[in-house]
């Protein structure tokens, strides 16, 4: 376990410090904006993973009409859990996920839907090796996901995502409510869910969305997550959007 712990040790400090910050809201361009590209990027952490991922959304006629739409994203993170094939013998775990996923995005008025659906690309390396464990090393598959964003009212949102892979079934699903505060953010409560097969991961806290700082646009979120195993922890993901 010796070179697990040093491995660890040396994913989790660059994930600490990605070059850019985590967003895990994709909020919607302004109208008349300009922007063709957006680009994110983000960190998530909990006790037992911490996560980072980064990419963008191309739109080739802006953002603030119907418009087709090109995905990028690369994602990687550590994580660790008790394996009942190994008798209960800690798993550290390193994973990899790449995707390439045209998408559509509808727009009316305060709403958008983004669609996508593309294929993926995922590795998992484990410490020790988990043959209990569908995700290990290489493995290819296709995923769909929506994001969906509406303003109900000049002070308020709605924001929910979700996504689906073919590659053990791994899933994610995020609700979020929110009102304006102070003419400069929202905020408000959030839940979320998301796993594979064998293993369940429920979230529920608040966030803070859409908080400008010129160009760029940081998103923030905290609460109280507990998984299928029994185990529990705050969880803390930071994010960042920038239209260009």
């Amino acid at each position: 376990m010796g070179g697990g712990r040093r491995i660890r040790a040396a994913m989790l400090f660059a994930i600490a410090f990605p070059i850019c910050w985590a967003s895990d809201r994709l909020v919607a361009a302004e109208e008349g904006d300009g922007a063709r590209v957006l680009l994110f990027s983000g960190r998530d952490v909990w006790l037992h993973g911490a996560f980072a991922h980064g990419g963008l959304i191309w739109g080739p006629y802006g953002f603030d009409r119907n418009t087709p739409l090109l995905k990028l994203l690369l994602s990687g993170g550590v994580y660790r859990y008790d394996s009942g094939s190994l008798g209960g013998e800690q798993v550290i775990g390193a994973e990899g996920v790449a995707l390439v996923m045209p998408g559509w995005q509808i727009k009316r008025g305060p709403f958008e839907a983004k669609i996508f659906f593309g294929p993926e690309y995922q590795f998992h390396k484990l410490w020790p090796d988990d043959p209990g464990n569908r995700l290990r090393g290489p493995a290819f598959g296709l995923r769909f996901a929506v994001d969906l964003w509406a303003e109900p009212t000049p002070a308020t949102m709605l924001a929910a995502d979700a996504s689906l892979s073919s590659i053990a079934t791994s899933h994610s699903a995020r609700v979020a409510l929110g009102w304006r505060v102070f003419d400069r953010f929202y905020a408000g409560p959030e839940t979320q869910v998301y796993g594979g097969d064998g293993y369940r991961q429920w979230r529920l806290g608040g966030h803070v969305t859409s908080m400008k700082a010129g160009d760029t646009e940081w998103s923030a979120a905290g609460g109280w997550a507990i998984d299928s195993e029994g185990r529990s922890s705050l969880y803390l993901p930071l994010g960042r959007l920038q239209r260009h």
